[in-house]
């Protein structure tokens, strides 16, 4: 009969069974055991790549076309920084330097970009970056984790992240929707266009700086996203905050195959910011409730009757409830679902990207041009593009899609008007 048990002190292990280094694991992190390994394995690899194009070790060969030279210290990426290595060095029978395949993948400063742009977007400042990293086993040695250093990869990351934000190609993307909207740099403005596909995908299109949130910054943003395959010959929903110059700007670049949707929230603060403050909760109140009402004409008709019951003591606030005021109910004449329709009513979905780039670069304390700005929003936008989800109430976007083609058709000249797009 087989004993179980503990085994004693003096017993050896059963023959076959690994034996754990306990020492070492007693001593040394695990962390600084992968490292260690890790280097090995490198040295190891880089070692049989040079065997690979200088042939075996101490063997004569006259037909050889690249020897041995020793090795050369140097420095590979590792965990956010450099690591300094005494690395194999080959050379042609002429003396030209051979490079490596894995040196070449191991050493380059992309990672590095990436992961000081990666430490910024979460808030880690330059001069604590390398306090952010993982430490080294102390023969290691370290560089690469300055402020200067780190304040260069960023701006080396950012710029490439900037090329590609702007370099999309868009024509593949079914879009059905666009929200537009602006922040606000210190005498900059930013205007940032999103997109939301027939699925309910949203996807940053572009961005672009100006002086002022006119019609001419949205103009330059349309041109270039038509220029990287937008189309505007089709029906889009245009969704933008309460500004004259956008709605310009969207009408002159898609004409009648826009339809644009003013964000309501926008227009009730327009409108209560003009009233004393005894008016306001009660303005607010029944604007909500026209906007909350589902039958377009019935919406419509309670905010005119508010206008004409504001034009005598307030002439300026009634004059904003008009302005645009079919604009704001655009959606409702879509037959969209009241989820759907909640989405597409305000610049919300526009305003949480924005609030994800100011939150992203709440540290910076100067800004030094617009090229820096827009570096920090490409960063920040494409940062928060990774958490995307769909919008709510994607599920009726079919509708949204229908009512979008039946414009296109009306437009056209092929189907009789349709009520619920003409309502828009």
């Amino acid at each position: 009969m087989r004993k179980t048990g503990r085994r004693g002190a003096g017993e050896q292990p059963v023959e076959g069974q690994p034996r754990l280094p306990l020492k070492e694991l007693i001593w040394e992190s695990l962390y600084q055991t992968v490292l260690q390994a890790g280097l090995v394995f490198v040295l190891e690899v880089l070692e049989a790549e040079r065997e690979v194009v200088c042939g075996p070790r101490y063997r004569h060969d006259t037909e050889r076309e690249a020897h041995r030279a020793g090795h050369v210290g140097s420095s590979l990426v590792l965990g956010g920084r450099r690591v300094a290595v005494r690395r194999p060095r080959v050379r042609t029978v002429d003396g030209r330097e051979v490079d490596l395949p894995s040196w070449m993948a191991w050493s380059g400063e992309d990672p590095l970009n990436e992961r000081a742009v990666e430490q910024m977007v979460l808030g880690v400042s330059t001069r604590r970056y390398a306090r952010s990293l993982e430490p080294l086993p102390e023969p290691m040695e370290e560089s690469g984790t300055s402020k200067s250093s780190v304040s260069r990869r960023f701006i080396q990351g950012t710029e490439k992240k900037l090329a590609e934000l702007m370099s999309r190609d868009l024509s593949g993307l079914d879009l059905v929707a666009i929200y537009i909207d602006g922040l606000h740099f210190h005498g900059h403005v930013v205007v940032v266009a999103v997109g939301v596909t027939s699925e309910g995908k949203k996807v940053v299109l572009g961005l672009w700086e100006g002086a002022t949130e006119n019609a001419a910054t949205c103009k330059a943003l349309l041109e270039d996203l038509g220029d990287r395959g937008l189309r505007t010959d089709r029906a889009l929903l245009v969704v933008i905050d309460g500004s004259k110059a956008l709605a310009k700007a969207v009408k002159a670049i898609f004409g009648a195959r826009a339809l644009i949707q003013r964000c309501q929230v926008h227009k009730v603060r327009n409108v209560v910011d003009q009233l004393s403050k005894e008016k306001q909760e009660s303005v607010k109140s029944t604007m909500n409730q026209a906007y909350r009402t589902t039958d377009s004409a019935r919406s419509k008709q309670l905010l005119e009757n508010l206008a004409r019951s504001l034009e005598r003591e307030h002439p300026g606030a009634a004059a904003s409830l008009r302005e645009g005021l079919e604009e704001t109910l655009t959606v409702k004449g879509l037959g969209l679902s009241g989820t759907l329709e909640r989405t597409f009513s305000t610049t919300n979905l526009a305003e949480n990207l924005n609030g994800n780039v100011r939150q992203t670069s709440q540290r910076v304390k100067r800004w030094r041009g617009g090229l820096m700005i827009l570096r920090w929003c490409a960063a920040g936008m494409l940062d928060a593009e990774k958490h995307f989800r769909r919008v709510r109430g994607h599920k009726e976007m079919p509708k949204l899609v229908e009512a979008l083609r039946a414009h296109d058709a009306e437009l056209d000249g092929n189907v009789t008007p349709n009520s619920a797009v003409i309502a828009a």
